[in-house]
């Protein structure tokens, strides 16, 4: 029996400011679905996923979603107007008695759902509308770049959650090690057609490249066949003009054909310029150790850094990566220790928060602005390593078109964004960058250009990134922060540090640890319970006062008196979680009274 569709699309049409978006566009997802979505920055992705959302209309063309079946969309900047509460937001539309599914959500991607709306960061934001999406359970996620602002804790959490879901997910993400972990087929929007291959984002690369051949050999062919017929046209078409007009138009159809072809995008002309070595010791840290208030960065640290070395920083959010890096460029102070740093270093920053873009100019002025690309007295040229270029040359180089030079910063997209603070970076001279998440938003093609670059390049790199692919691709060591002033020197990238951190826990420790669980084991037998019932008198406290938190808010939900008549759905669902939750109560109240007299002997 053919399974109904969860979203079916038939000869979509968009068009923006005079240029197609999308083309008779045709597509369908089914149930069990994981379908990664791909192209280059700017080819229309998260268009096609407010498409599919219901959130931006096409100018034609028709959208079929079966009755009874959903279709949830998580947002990149969700609307919270009317919200207090990050966990206000990401509950809305829940049944009474569902919080927990968002207290759940928000532990595995780490956000506070008490947190104020008015001081949530935008990476808080999007994680409470990720949150939102996984509470709701919908048919169909439509998930555009989710894993951004995660650290590669949650992104784990949430991989294993996607892993196990029953919905069926259109993905957007530049983490390629989280497609290929996901996904088991492939859309591909590539000069506004959206191809399907029922592969998953491990085979994209393979067959990305076969079409691309193809079409180069179909382009070869079209323009010999072009070059022979305009020859023949040239040579005697006067002899054989009435027998032959049928020969010229046909001549002129092939050079309409080829004119509808469409160019690929190039590739963003990425470079970067050590400028002069630095010394062969580039920094050398002895003994750091740095606390903010009660929290720990780091303790007794210390690193050296040569010439040439990658190093990479990886932990959970908050754990104090860029405190750490600033300490070792000389920015900050450490509270006990010391940096020595080599000669002639030449930084370059990339910033994680584009602190160093000001939204309201545009681009032009980002560029022709910045000191250090600044020519003097030439308002449309910027310094590039050394030589002048024209501004919208440059930008060009970076893919940017003629109309955005004038346009705002903030009217670009993240991967747009992105691509700009590179021009700003690789147009200065450097033989030490610190990179802190460069990879945010890109596209896998310039992420490519990126990796090749770095490996390139003949300086210095201190990276930061969750992206694992990356990682394992570009550092050749890694330094692994994992709270309490943890940090650890691991050779390789993030595959090599998992391996090591696992072969490396030492063995005393481990029977140490073992003799101290066999002896507590033994103390709570020998007071009367086994082990278990001790970890369940300990959890029961907890369990007693999320369920008596959870009546107390079904009850005053259903205090309204005129609920019932109003929504008699509502109310009898509230009624039955009301029953359901007080039995619970119950039964926890009377286990917890048997395992402590239990323990009491």
């Amino acid at each position: 029996m053919a399974r109904i569709p969860l979203l079916q699309m038939s000869d979509i049409s968009l068009t923006f400011g005079g240029d197609p978006v999308f083309h008779d566009l045709g597509l369908v997802v089914q149930p069990g679905d994981r379908v990664a979505l791909v192209g280059r920055n700017g080819s229309g992705k998260s268009t096609l996923m407010k498409v599919m959302a219901g959130l931006v209309e096409a100018d034609k063309g028709d959208i079929v979603i079966p009755p009874g079946k959903n279709v949830g969309y998580m947002e990149q900047d969700p609307d919270m107007k009317g919200f207090s509460t990050l966990g206000e937001f990401a509950s809305a539309g829940l049944e009474p008695g569902e919080m927990y599914k968002v207290e759940r959500a928000g532990e595995g991607l780490k956000f506070d759902p008490n947190r104020s709306v008015e001081t949530a960061s935008g990476g808080e934001r999007r994680r409470a509308a990720l949150a939102r999406l996984m509470a709701e359970a919908p048919d169909l996620m439509l998930l555009d770049e989710p894993t951004n602002h995660l650290d590669i804790e949650a992104i784990g959490w949430l991989e294993n959650e996607l892993k196990t879901t029953r919905a069926a997910f259109v993905l957007i993400s530049h983490d390629r090690a989280f497609l290929r972990e996901l996904t088991r087929a492939t859309l591909w929007i590539d000069r506004g057609m959206v191809r399907r291959q029922e592969k998953g984002f491990t085979d994209f690369e393979a067959w990305r490249d076969k079409i691309w051949d193809e079409e180069d050999t179909a382009r070869h062919k079209l323009n010999r066949k072009i070059k022979s017929e305009a020859r023949w046209a040239v040579e005697g078409i006067s002899a054989r003009r009435k027998r032959n007009q049928g020969r010229v138009r046909a001549l002129k159809d092939l050079r309409a054909e080829r004119s509808a072809q469409i160019k690929r995008q190039g590739a963003a002309a990425l470079e970067l310029s050590a400028g002069p070595k630095s010394g062969k010791k580039v920094i050398d840290a002895k003994g750091l150790s740095k606390s903010f208030e009660s929290k720990s960065i780091v303790q007794d640290f210390s690193i050296t850094v040569q010439r040439g070395d990658r190093v990479a920083f990886v932990g959970p959010n908050g754990v104090g990566k860029t405190t750490l890096i600033k300490m070792l460029m000389g920015e900050l102070e450490a509270d006990a220790g010391t940096v020595s740093l080599g000669t002639n270093l030449l930084p370059a920053v990339f910033d994680q928060a584009r602190a160093k873009l000001d939204p309201d100019m545009s681009l032009w002025d980002s560029l022709t602005g910045d000191p250090d690309m600044r020519v003097s007295g030439k308002a449309d040229q910027v310094m590039v390593r050394g030589n002048p270029k024209h501004v919208v040359g440059y930008l060009k180089e970076f893919l940017f078109d003629e109309r955005q030079a004038r346009a705002p910063v903030r009217s670009l997209s993240g991967g747009e964004k992105a691509r700009l603070l590179l021009a700003k970076l690789m147009a200065k001279e450097s033989n030490i960058l610190v990179m802190d998440e460069p990879t945010n938003d890109l596209d896998v093609e310039t992420l490519d250009l990126l990796q090749e670059l770095l490996d390139d390049y003949d300086g210095t790199v201190l990276l930061v990134s969750h992206d694992r692919d990356f990682l394992d691709r570009v550092a050749t060591t890694t330094v692994a922060m994992e709270g309490n002033g943890s940090a650890v020197l691991y050779a390789g990238g993030w595959s090599d540090y998992r391996s090591q951190r696992i072969d490396d826990a030492p063995k005393k420790e481990e029977k140490s640890k073992r003799k101290a669980e066999k002896l507590k084991q033994e103390k709570v037998e020998a007071e009367g319970l086994s082990f278990t019932e001790k970890h369940r008198l300990e959890a029961l406290p907890g369990i007693i006062e999320r369920l008596g938190a959870e009546i107390a808010k079904l009850e005053e939900f259903m205090a309204d008196p005129e609920l019932f008549t109003k929504e008699p759905v509502k109310f009898q669902k509230a009624t039955e979680a009301l029953v359901e939750r007080h039995t619970a109560l119950s039964d926890a109240e009377e286990e917890w009274l048997m395992l402590e007299e239990k323990a009491e002997g």
